[in-house]
């Protein structure tokens, strides 16, 4: 039996409730399938540790890491403590320690899910959005001077570097090339920043030219904003920057129903780390304790690492069940409109996953 070594970090907020609710799809999973399992193992890094000895994580925080098939993540971010110290110390510590350099963004109106746009609009929206998640305006260059004088100043340096934007371009030429449509949109705003992101737009240029069978269209992103929302059947893949991928994907996640349902994998395309896959939606401290939180960013985060792991089929029936769910509209959290709780839907997909793979393993021996 194929075993899965998977760090869990559920970290603030309601990143407890979803990953709890993941292990327990997943476990199930493996438990329906026989052929895989997990070896999980958690971790209670966030903003409590930080109350408690001053650090979000030990300082071999990302080298313990390194011993991991995968890394499944919650949230981070607490009221109490300022934003850039929680994901500075947590999330970014570990995606730019592990060089997880690709952050992939799918995005879809998951059946009988009503999204802000009109019908004919919303079925057009398909889109993976791929993001820079190395450098670029989160790279954390900068500092700050004079403190509390008349001329204090503070600084942050967006860094582009051509070898980082060639491998994300390149990251993101395939992925484009993978998809039935073959097109990809590049993002910039070159026309006003006019260093790195015309460096950015050189080096984009240069790689798409190896790869000629792609539909290649450019945007400036307050346009693509618009393009979004006015025109999203004309978006199948697109390749951002950091700051810009991370605004547009969360608006994607908004379209398509919610930010409960967004997916992320920051991946490590070499494999030479462990890549981390997490829902997208935050640690939404107002749904603390009321058994509400919206799982499925968590388990659509699940596919995307069962689908790193070689584990392709488990991914799809997982899809599957997410699916149907969706569709039966049954378990639906509040923000999906419904009055599900965060245990509904999880014991929803559970009971649609041992279902289908009982009656696919009664159908295969009747074959047999």
């Amino acid at each position: 039996m194929r075993q899965h070594k998977i760090a869990l970090i559920p970290g603030d907020g309601i990143g407890s409730d979803v990953i709890h609710a993941g292990r327990r799809v997943l476990d199930a999973l493996a438990a329906a399938n026989g052929s895989f399992g997990f070896q999980f193992e958690s971790f209670d890094w966030g903003s409590d540790r930080y109350r408690r000895v001053g650090t979000m994580m030990p300082e071999d925080g990302v080298d313990t890491l390194r011993g991991f098939d995968a890394i499944y993540f919650g949230a981070v971010g607490d009221p109490g403590i300022p934003d850039h110290i929680t994901l500075w110390e947590l999330r970014l510590a570990i995606c730019q320690g592990l060089d997880q350099y690709a952050n992939v963004r799918p995005s879809r109106l998951l059946p009988n899910i009503t999204g802000p746009l009109r019908p004919e609009l919303g079925r057009d929206i398909d889109w993976v959005i791929v993001r820079e998640n190395s450098e670029g305006e989160y790279a954390g260059a900068g500092g700050r001077a004079h403190r509390g004088l008349p001329i204090e100043v503070g600084l942050d340096v967006s860094v582009f570097t051509r070898a980082g934007i060639e491998r994300i371009a390149r990251f993101a030429c395939e992925l484009a090339m993978s998809r039935l449509r073959r097109k990809l949109t590049i993002v910039t705003k070159s026309n006003a920043q006019r260093h790195g992101m015309v460096l950015w737009d050189e080096v984009c240029r240069g790689v798409v030219r190896d790869f000629p069978e792609l539909d290649v269209d450019w945007m400036l992103v307050d346009a693509m904003t618009m393009r979004m929302v006015l025109r999203p059947g004309t978006v199948d893949t697109v390749l951002a920057t950091n700051l810009h991928a991370d605004v547009l994907s969360d608006l994607a996640s908004a379209l398509s129903g919610s930010l409960g349902i967004g997916a992320t994998g920051n991946l490590s395309p070499d494999r030479s780390a462990p890549s981390m896959f997490e829902p997208i939606h935050g640690s939404a401290f107002d749904l603390i304790g009321k058994g509400i939180a919206n799982p499925i960013g968590a388990f659509w985060s699940a596919v995307l690492m069962l689908e790193h792991l070689g584990e392709t089929h488990a991914a799809a029936q997982l899809m599957d069940a997410i699916e149907q769910v969706t569709r039966d509209g049954v378990a639906l959290t509040p923000d999906l409109g419904g009055t599900a709780r965060t245990d509904d839907v999880t014991e929803a997909v559970i009971g649609i996953i041992r279902e289908r793979i009982v009656a696919d393993g009664a159908a295969a021996r009747s074959v047999a």
